[in-house]
């Protein structure tokens, strides 16, 4: 249904409420008593009458029944947004109505920036700072999986966005993103899950576009001898840290996530890549390379064999 056909019934009963009542202004306009700068909190499946009884209690309305003749004559009732609304200064019946229908809470909408590579649990933390009605811990587990399908990118969440409600945003967010992709992804003959495992890696591996498309392409050239991927990023989050450099005793750790001690793509991603890296396990460099590594120098080396990777480590790590 288009859109402004849903306020078609809100629109008649404005207007019949309009012919009918005529000049009896007084009756829509705010309490005296209205209190400035208040805020009431609509609860989640409250009814058209229990929601007018709570706004005259609050003083924000003067007459319930006005109030719920407006959100019934408009079949709207079932429509109010749950959620806290404020009430910065005094508005009439008709204001206060629309606000219920339209989820006007009156409050800015929340800025989150999502960085590409940003894991659930980095996620986890941004959320709970910013809605403090929802703990870092319940989000994680409720986000937990669907790590690599949070698409990373900036959102205006409604203050009163739960748990719900942003995983669905997110997620939404990245079917929107991923659909031109999918039929390169087909056609690429890896599945989508596959191929966001293997660009979660590439995100963290690589820094630049050209690097992430060469990388792509190195892993891509392991997974088809066989070899293990031995990709330093899976340390991170295997052991819930921002930082990835692993020990020789890290390198033994008994986990799925382990790219050297198991062949193939781990279980699943392990963060939130972006669009970029996505494209580039689609559209992977062509090339002989089996190796890499970043150096002291900040730049990303190559190495055809074993022994031209060893030279690699000791000219730029040693």
């Amino acid at each position: 249904m288009e859109p402004y056909r849903r306020y078609i019934p809100w629109a008649i009963a404005l207007a019949l409420a309009l012919l009918i009542v005529g000049g009896y202004r007084a009756l829509f306009a705010a309490p005296a008593d209205f209190p400035v700068n208040s805020i009431v909190s609509i609860a989640r499946g409250s009814s058209a009458p229990a929601i007018a009884e709570q706004l005259a209690n609050a003083h924000i309305i003067a007459h319930p029944s006005l109030l719920r003749f407006f959100l019934r004559a408009s079949l709207q009732s079932t429509s109010v947004h749950a959620g806290a609304y404020r009430f910065v200064v005094p508005q009439n019946l008709f204001v206060v109505a629309y606000r219920l229908v339209a989820g006007d809470y009156g409050f800015p909408p929340v800025r989150l920036t999502f960085v590409e590579g940003a894991t659930t649990r980095d996620m986890a933390e941004q959320i709970a700072e910013a809605f403090p009605g929802i703990a870092q811990r319940d989000f994680l587990e409720a986000a937990q999986s669907h790590e690599g399908y949070l698409f990373p990118d900036t959102y205006l969440f409604l203050p009163s966005s739960d748990m719900a409600s942003i995983i669905a945003i997110m997620r939404k967010n990245f079917d929107t993103k991923i659909e031109p992709l999918l039929d390169p992804v087909r056609a690429s003959g890896r599945s989508l899950s596959d191929t966001v495992i293997l660009a979660s890696l590439i995100e963290k591996e690589a820094r630049t576009s050209e690097n992430r498309h060469l990388v792509a392409g190195v892993l891509l050239n392991r997974l088809k001898l066989g070899m293990p991927l031995q990709v330093d990023a899976v340390f991170g989050y295997i052991f819930g840290r921002d930082t990835y450099s692993p020990s020789f005793a890290d390198l033994t750790v008994t986990s799925p996530y382990n790219t050297y001690t198991h062949a193939g793509l781990p279980p699943g991603p392990i963060n939130n890549p972006g669009i970029d890296s996505l494209e580039a396990v689609i559209y992977p460099t062509k090339t002989d390379y089996l190796y890499y590594l970043t150096g002291k120098d900040g730049r990303m080396h190559y190495a055809t064999t074993y022994a031209g990777h060893q030279a690699n480590r000791k000219k730029y790590l040693d």
